[in-house]
């Protein structure tokens, strides 16, 4: 897997490191050129950035948690990284699901943008029995991926009292996969959601990044502190 690198400095002192999945047809250099790392650092957030080539076909039976993990994240780990989050647009959102829901323990938080979660059948299901607090999943085929990753988002419904990452999750209000992003909203407290006006594009995901940034639970240089986030979601 390709990776993009953007080090906090020369001597890379972060502790905090953050792994962006791109879409479908996107590549690690959209984070760049699209302004996503100089928000970041305009915001003086103390972390180092890897943006991986995350393509369709690690998506094949699910390749994507296997190369995330012996790639990525393992070896963040073992060098000293003390928080590691993933940032994850449409597939790469999927991606960032499937490797939490997989291995919990080694990532602190989610940024998840407009993510793709599965063929639309399942969350219209679900909000026709009223969200995902409601939802009965019945029995599921062992290789029902998307059912499986659903079960695991509805324990997001008990108290905070098994080992799981924060996640955030913005969309435009215009999305074509905002039936999930609602549901999932639906279940994360109020701070933990941002929307803007608009649909499955760049301009809304430049715009939700930013967002994110200003009140993410992430250091910050120079003692800086994050914005106390309220909820913006404006339906």
């Amino acid at each position: 897997m390709n990776i993009l690198t953007d080090y906090l400095d020369k001597e890379s002192s972060a502790k905090s490191l953050i792994i962006m999945l791109p879409g479908a047809y996107d590549s690690p250099a959209n984070f760049l050129s699209q302004g996503f790392v100089v928000g970041l650092r305009a915001r003086n957030i103390a972390a180092d950035v890897m943006m991986a080539d995350a393509h369709v076909d690690y998506y094949t039976d699910q390749k994507i948690v296997s190369r995330l993990h012996t790639q990525l994240v393992q070896p963040a780990r073992s060098k000293g990284y003390e928080q590691i989050w993933l940032a994850g647009i449409s597939l790469g959102g999927y991606g960032s699901l499937l490797y939490s829901q997989k291995y919990p323990e080694m990532i602190n938080g989610l940024f998840l943008m407009a993510p793709f979660m599965g063929p639309r059948n399942i969350p219209l299901e679900i909000q026709q029995q009223g969200g995902l607090k409601y939802w009965q999943a019945g029995n599921i085929p062992e290789e029902d991926y998307d059912r499986k990753l659903w079960l695991w988002l509805q324990r997001y419904c008990l108290p905070y009292n098994w080992s799981r990452p924060l996640i955030y999750i913005g969309y435009g209000t215009e999305d074509r996969f905002i039936t999930s992003s609602r549901l999932l909203a639906q279940i994360l407290p109020p701070e933990q959601t941002f929307t803007v006006a608009g649909g499955h594009d760049w301009l809304s995901w430049q715009q939700l990044w930013l967002k994110f940034l200003d009140c993410a639970p992430l250091p910050r240089k120079l003692g800086l502190q994050a914005q106390l986030c309220r909820s913006t979601d404006v339906q």
